[in-house]
């Protein structure tokens, strides 16, 4: 069993597509998306139909996909700027509404067994009720990530949320590739999970990718506080 697993597209086509084309020659089995394919980037509608309509892709909710699905949280709560309601008010109208309910049937958890080998695959940890997502962790230690997933009984769990690549070992092996949209060099990052036989091989992978158009695109549709996403998600490597 043969499977790609990627985290955070974030609206960034390019980087989604180059890492399709080097999955497309894995020959993998199935392909785990661990949540927000939408927002920040600037390509909403171009990505949700590239993750929906790519064969054996398996899609996760996550918080930026769920504020599609259901709407963003009312009242507005302290941690959401003005600016990032215009944004996401940006990215939801880009879409076809139609599209809510299809989204909106995505699961939070996941859960598998592959070879003997027991899988999760969420955007992050999730509340009690299992619809929403725990409380950040900056920098999180393998103490927080047991807490956080260790009643998920797996040996190996895959999130994201955090764009941030991470590997840590605690009750389980706990593994982020590092958002594939969002990220200081112009390169996109996924793994790829080879199971058999109750053994396992798991490689992070990471391709280049040409980044002119996203940013080109930033501008030309004049994406709601691009000049603060740009900073903040792609450091310094495009001149504002």
């Amino acid at each position: 069993m043969k499977i790609a697993i990627l985290t955070d597209v974030h609206g960034n086509l390019p980087a989604l597509k180059a890492t399709l084309r080097a999955i497309s020659r894995e020959g993998c089995d199935a392909i785990y998306h661990t949540g927000d394919c939408i927002g920040i980037g600037p390509y909403p509608a171009e990505c949700l139909d590239l993750i929906l309509n790519t064969p054996r892709m398996v899609p996760v909710m996550g918080n930026h996909d769920a504020w599609f699905a259901y709407g963003l949280p009312d009242p507005q709560p302290s941690w959401m700027s003005d600016g990032e309601v215009r944004h996401q008010q940006w990215v939801h109208s880009c879409l076809d509404s139609s599209l809510r309910t299809v989204v909106g049937e995505w699961p939070y958890l996941i859960q598998e067994v592959f070879e003997g080998i027991r899988v999760s695959f969420l955007h992050y940890g999730l509340n009690e009720s299992g619809r929403n997502f725990a409380k950040f962790h900056q920098e999180p230690e393998p103490a927080d990530l047991a807490e956080m997933y260790g009643s998920l009984n797996s040996d190996l769990v895959f999130y994201g949320h955090h764009h941030s690549n991470s590997d840590m070992v605690s009750k389980a092996r706990y593994v982020n590739p590092g958002s594939l949209g969002c990220h200081t060099e112009a390169v996109a990052r996924f793994a790829v999970l080879v199971c058999r036989a109750s053994r396992y091989e798991l490689e992070v992978r990471s391709i280049s990718y040409d980044d002119n158009a996203l940013f080109r695109e930033f501008e030309k549709r004049k994406v709601p506080e691009r000049e603060f996403l740009i900073r903040a998600f792609f450091g310094d490597r495009y001149p504002l």
